[in-house]
């Protein structure tokens, strides 16, 4: 046999190879999703309609810990990332979403429901005829989930607000072939607002209810491209760009922002404390203090924001303004995170993100319509271009 010929063979086996590999992986990801969801299902409407708190899951836990010590993953927090996956991807928004766009999504060959529907179960059909039955009761798994991983379903969870940015984050994980690190690096550098204009808010309510207009009024992500800013940098390199760009900056995080000082000086206690940026804002008539983080955001930052609010409305507010409003622009944040250290804050304030780049060069400007109609997964450097996503073997964030 001719070298040639037999490194054709070759080429043929090593495609076989490569094709089942992808069914296997396909099956064993959704076998997985399947498990998490209907989890999910149970113990949202345990939760819902029994009452089942915080004792009750531990108690759950302790249980399958005592008679399945070989399963590993299903601790409190994994368990409660189940409900918040079911509740967020059965939502009524997110089922709208996906029946308005679906014929648009080019579905990976995993993820099409075919053949028939037996009352008591639906089907859903794999690469190499592999089938995954799932039951009817409760809402059955968006065969759109199969594009991506659990842990790659709850990092987008933690960091998106809207449907349409859930729908978006699933579809490029799967057409860039994203793990969760990569898929987590592309949430905080939100090319989901790179790309398509989308908003995240991280309001407090005390905001929202003395400053109803706050939303439209305070911009939640900041570009700072006109900075030039390395990846890593210190808060004195961005509060110096940004006293030096004052202009600019005011643009990117709304109108009506009249400029104090920098590193504004409170005195409390016989000591001096220094808040980053002092503004007055025109339209709500009120001061507004920016704290810089140059890091991802900390439920403790909130604690020295609120401080700096209450030196500033005791000290410094004049009769005739209103609440002295906080912002925290910070270099990323996750969103339960800000959700939990936002709930109990009773000051008028807003955690922001601020972005190094307004455009990342890597990826198209399209519209939501036009990127989910986009063909197949291209095939980047050192990937193989496959039908299955990329399975993470653990399955569940630790």
């Amino acid at each position: 046999m001719k070298k040639s010929d037999e490194k054709c063979w070759f080429k043929t086996i090593l495609g076989i190879i490569r094709e089942h590999r992808a069914c296997a992986l396909a099956s064993v990801n959704v076998e997985h999703l399947l498990t998490c969801w209907q989890i999910g299902g149970v113990l949202s409407a345990k939760i819902k309609q029994d009452g089942w708190g915080r004792s009750t899951i531990d108690r759950l836990v302790d249980f399958i810990h005592a008679n399945a010590p070989d399963e590993k993953g299903y601790g409190r927090s994994n368990l409660y990332s189940m409900v918040g996956v079911y509740e967020a991807f059965s939502s009524d928004d997110f089922a709208a979403l996906v029946s308005k766009y679906g014929g648009l999504i080019v579905q990976p060959t995993a993820g099409q429901i075919t053949g028939e529907r037996p009352s008591e179960r639906s089907i859903v059909k794999f690469p190499g005829g592999v089938e995954i039955v799932q039951p009817t009761a409760g809402h059955s798994l968006p065969p759109v989930l199969a594009m991506t991983t659990f842990s790659n379903l709850v990092e987008i969870l933690n960091r998106t607000q809207t449907a349409q940015e859930r729908l978006f984050y699933i579809v490029y994980a799967f057409r860039e072939r994203l793990k969760k690190t990569e898929l987590r690096r592309c949430l905080i550098d939100d090319t989901y607002s790179s790309l398509l204009g989308g908003k995240k808010g991280n309001f407090t309510r005390a905001l929202k209810t003395v400053y109803p207009d706050s939303p439209v009024l305070f911009k939640d992500a900041a570009f700072v491209d006109f900075l030039n800013l390395p990846a890593k940098h210190t808060e004195k390199r961005l509060r110096r760009g940004i006293v030096k760009n004052m202009k600019e900056f005011i643009l990117s995080i709304g109108k009506d922002f009249l400029f104090v000082d920098q590193e504004y000086t409170l005195k409390v206690g016989g000591k001096d404390f220094h808040a980053d940026l002092l503004f007055f804002h025109r339209a709500l008539q009120c001061l507004v203090a920016v704290e810089l983080k140059a890091r991802e955001f900390r439920p403790s930052d909130m604690g020295q924001l609120e401080f700096y609010l209450e030196a500033l409305d005791r000290d410094v507010r004049r009769q005739n303004e209103n609440p002295s409003v906080g912002i925290l622009l910070c270099k990323n944040a996750d969103r339960s995170v800000v959700e939990y250290a936002l709930s109990r804050t009773m000051s008028p304030a807003m955690v922001a993100e601020y972005k190094r780049m307004m455009i990342p060069k890597e990826v198209l400007q399209e519209t939501f319509e036009t990127y989910l109609s986009l063909p197949s997964p291209r095939t980047s450097k050192g990937r193989e271009q496959q039908g299955a996503p990329p399975v993470d073997t653990t399955g569940l964030p630790q």
